[in-house]
């Protein structure tokens, strides 16, 4: 029987309970996950690559079960990396009407880049269909509380960059 892999692909910056509630259902879909960790320094990511890498490593200790997962930093074509790592699915996750939009026209064009590797999409538990890394990290500047959209991990990380 082949391994099922997936490719979760993200900038992660910083990861927060919405990107874990998907691993944590991705892993029950494949045998093999791997969280592809974006070198995208055209979005100006407040954590450093290597500190993005170390902080989804340690939130995703949590969440191993049956399935292995990996986290490997990339950068380029999405479609080139799920080639390179062996990956058949790429999950993402869809919180509303505006991420469906986005997604479905960068799933047409990843089709016309490779037929081959399917993408599922697994929806937002409704408890974080409003969290998103760029608004988590602009309540951590603001000095508002983050406790709700991230793990008390991430939740250090985040008030140590902003100088809290």
């Amino acid at each position: 029987m082949a391994t099922r892999v997936g490719l979760y692909p993200g900038t992660f910056d910083p990861i927060h309970n919405g990107h874990t509630d998907i691993i944590g259902r991705a892993v029950k879909l494949v045998d093999r996950l791997v969280l592809g960790v974006a070198i995208n320094t055209g979005k100006g990511p407040m954590f450093s690559l290597e500190e993005r890498v170390a902080i989804v490593e340690a939130e995703a200790a949590a969440l191993k079960g049956s399935a292995e997962i990996v986290i490997q930093p990339y950068e380029g074509l999405t479609m080139q990396f799920a080639r390179e790592v062996g990956a058949n699915v790429i999950v993402r996750g869809l919180r509303a009407v505006a991420d469906f939009e986005f997604e479905f026209q960068m799933t047409a064009m990843n089709q016309q880049l490779d037929r081959e590797i399917e993408t599922v999409f697994l929806m937002a538990d409704p408890r974080h269909q409003a969290i998103a890394s760029k608004l988590v990290k602009e309540i951590a500047i603001l000095g508002g509380d983050v406790t709700k959209f991230v793990s008390p991990r991430v939740k250090e990380a985040l008030l140590a960059k902003v100088g809290r």
